[in-house]
């Protein structure tokens, strides 16, 4: 790093929601003045300024440092005193008044109004009201710069301090400085982290129980990250034990200490005793008791015969059902909640639309929906009828993290039919059917042999191993799915089976390959290949081929793969780097988190549709639809020419090219090759080795989470 000093000339640009900035930095005996981009809190134009960094270069603007550590630069002197004090720059402090004050306190000025403000009435004309006046205004001018210079003098770096100075504002020293620990709830991932470093340097104990505290809830949501409900206390105990260098059995007073404050729930069993954070406690349980109320209300009888249901079906959608789907939809019209689930080429999306036709004759009001915005547009696609996303469809409010729907306000709806439920966690599942009126039907359609839900819980799956509810498994592959091959394989592999890749011949085309590429490197050419000469040719618009790989490092994860697709695909010059990444013109890109403001969805995918290289802006078009995006919103995006898997649930793409080497072993399981190759709709290609395929496909072993929503759903 490399540390420079001079005057704040002139703020260029600030965001006052993280402090972002871009500024000038005059530095004496330099004709021209520095930028300085960073997260600087706090900072004024006219204070002299020391920042610590390093040099990056705009391809527009030329060489900027990028601030890691800076702190605001009192004057020492008294002429740099009087005229840093009567620039005005403190509210209510005018030169004439500065004068006064310098010419009585000399080099002591500042001091004295930061630590002694009572000697100010020591001049004439500041009485109790004027000095109470000057102190305010003082402490609300430097409040920040206290909190940030505190927070780095911690080793806290820029970015982080900023974060933690949005959440607590004015109160930030004084949390920080009672209970540094408050940071480990408020700051995901990092905060234990950073409260821990703030702690020992204070002195506090390893064994102070605000500490141990924190470090179990850190745990906690650790696991949570994983995919778990809960937490075996001895595995928690053990987990908090390495972390925190501290005995496991000097977490039993902390452990109390949280159940007592509401922050912790247990549940006694056997032989183990099960830690849930209350919010998922109280959504577990919360979906159970609801299922078993909504289940124990009898279903309002509608006497439709088979004959019926054809007739209506075939004069609505021009579809014959199968008997299977005829019998299906003739038993999901007697039951409050069912499950639909099969694989791909089983009917489910026919049985969805013929179930819309016969509920809308019966003059009932059917709801569809999806936990995506990309799962609820194809839902709509294939249908024809509006689908929401299940937190539009609930109210979500981002700012207050509540939904507006929930039993005391239910939903306006008689049918509720919910697709893609795999991909549906314990906590988005609860809010749904706390919403659901008690007269209401809920119908899930999902695959259970697909990956499960990013966030935590086995839903789907413990809802149907607890034989609660009707279970409706379609395994028929219609006659036009079995001419495909990649239902037929998908199929296979879904078996266990290896399928017998067929080699067309020379003339031949298929919808399905295999092409055997045993090093990595070799896997990315081959990609790079396919994407840029040989597969534009049948499909020649980029958001039609969609690479997916396991993981996002190594060789043939996404990270290299996006840098060596978007060199291929798109090799114009400029753009706007954010982040590590560049993003051009003509770019596909993923967002990356729910924005509500925006109205765009972690997967989203879409394309860049100008870049404002003057102001640091990029503009995506998601179907049809422009966002807008600033140099501080970027992050929210990624380069998306390759996607990972789990990241690809619940959407379709005319063409899809699955990169497989036994680099990603840590990763490869039959689901997930499985729900891979059941994203292509025309064409599926898999470049890799026979030995990574063989490797998923033996690996049945999906990744056990702890979830107890099975256990409650079986008792009484």
């Amino acid at each position: 790093m490399i540390t420079i000093k001079g005057i704040l000339e002139r703020l260029t640009y600030r965001n006052p929601d993280n402090h972002y900035t871009i500024a000038k930095l005059r530095i004496a005996k330099i004709s021209d003045p520095v930028t300085i981009v960073g997260y600087l809190a706090g900072v004024f134009e006219g204070e002299s300024l020391e920042v610590s960094g390093k040099w990056t270069s705009h391809p527009k603007y030329g060489d900027q440092l990028k601030v890691e550590v800076y702190k605001v630069v009192l004057p020492a002197t008294v002429s740099g005193i009087r005229k840093y004090l009567g620039s005005g720059m403190i509210k209510g402090v005018g030169k004439s008044l500065a004068d006064k004050i310098v010419d009585h306190f000399k080099e002591r000025t500042l001091d004295i109004i930061e630590n002694e403000p009572e000697k100010l009435k020591e001049i004439h004309g500041i009485g109790n009201a004027k000095k109470k006046f000057i102190e305010q205004a003082w402490n609300k001018h430097h409040a920040v710069r206290r909190v940030m210079q505190f927070l780095q003098d911690n080793d806290v770096g820029v970015y982080h301090a900023s974060a933690i100075l949005r959440i607590y504002g004015s109160q930030t020293l004084d949390i920080l400085q009672q209970n540094p620990y408050a940071i480990a709830k408020d700051l995901p991932g990092v905060g234990f982290t950073i409260a821990d470093m703030i702690a020992m340097k204070a002195g506090v104990r390893k064994d102070d129980e605000n500490r141990l505290q924190a470090c179990l809830i850190y745990t906690l949501l650790s696991f949570e990250q994983e995919g778990h409900v809960y937490a075996l206390q001895k595995q928690l105990f053990r987990s908090g034990s390495k972390i925190s260098g501290v005995d496991p059995d000097k977490f039993e007073p902390a452990i109390e200490l949280l159940i007592d404050s509401g922050e912790v729930k247990i549940e006694q069993g056997k032989e183990n005793t099960k830690v849930y954070l209350s919010r998922l406690y109280r959504a577990e349980s919360g979906i159970a008791s609801r299922m078993k109320a909504i289940l124990s209300v009898p279903v309002n009888p509608r006497q439709v015969g088979k004959d019926q249901i054809l007739e209506e079906v075939l004069i609505k959608l021009a579809i014959k059902l199968s008997p299977e789907q005829l019998s299906v939809v003739n038993n999901v019209l007697h039951e409050k909640i069912v499950v639909i689930t099969g694989g791909p080429g089983t009917g489910k999306t026919t049985l969805i639309r013929a179930l819309c036709a016969v509920y809308r004759w019966q003059d009932l009001k059917v709801v569809l929906s999806a936990p995506t915005g990309r799962a609820a547009r194809r839902l709509s696609e294939v249908t024809g009828q509006k689908a929401f996303t299940l937190h539009k469809l609930l109210g979500f409010d981002h700012e207050s993290g509540t939904f507006e729907r929930n039993f005391t306000n239910p939903l306006d709806l008689d049918i509720f039919i919910v697709d893609e439920a795999s991909m549906v966690d314990t906590q988005l599942m609860y809010q749904l059917i706390e919403a659901m009126p008690a007269s209401a039907g809920l119908i899930i359609v999902g695959d259970t042999f697909q990956l499960p839900s990013v966030g935590p819980g086995n839903v789907l799956s413990d809802i149907i191993e607890s034989a609660r509810v009707k279970v409706f498994s379609l395994t028929t592959i219609f006659r036009q799915a079995r001419q495909s091959p990649i239902i037929r394989y998908a199929h296979k592999i879904r078996n266990g089976e290896m399928p017998d890749f067929q080699k067309t011949g020379s003339g031949e085309l298929s919808e399905f390959y295999f092409i055997e590429n045993q090093r990595s490197e070799k896997v990315v050419e081959t990609i790079l290949e396919l994407c840029s000469k040989r597969i534009p040719k049948a499909f020649p618009h980029i958001d039609e081929i969609q690479v997916l790989t396991p993981m996002h490092r190594g060789e043939a994860g996404t990270i290299n793969l996006n840098q060596q697709l978007q060199k291929a695909l798109n090799p114009s010059k400029g753009g706007i780097a954010a982040g590590g990444i560049k993003f051009k013109l003509d770019d596909k890109v993923m967002h990356l988190k729910n924005n509500y403001e925006k109205d765009v969805f972690n997967g989203d995918i879409g394309i860049v549709h100008e870049i404002i290289q003057s102001e640091n802006r990029a503009i995506v078009e998601y179907d049809g639809r422009n966002v807008e995006y600033d140099i501080l919103e970027l992050d929210e995006l990624t380069l998306a020419y390759a996607i990972s898997v789990h990241k690809s649930q619940g959407s379709e793409y005319a063409a899809v090219i699955i990169a497989l080497t036994t680099a990603h072993f840590p990763l490869l399981q039959r689901n997930l090759l499985y729900t891979a190759m059941t994203r292509g709709k025309n064409l599926v290609i898999i470049v890799g080795s026979s030995k990574a395929l063989k490797m998923a496909l033996n690996n049945n072993k999906t990744a056990l989470r702890l979830s107890g929503l099975k256990q409650k759903l079986m008792s009484p």
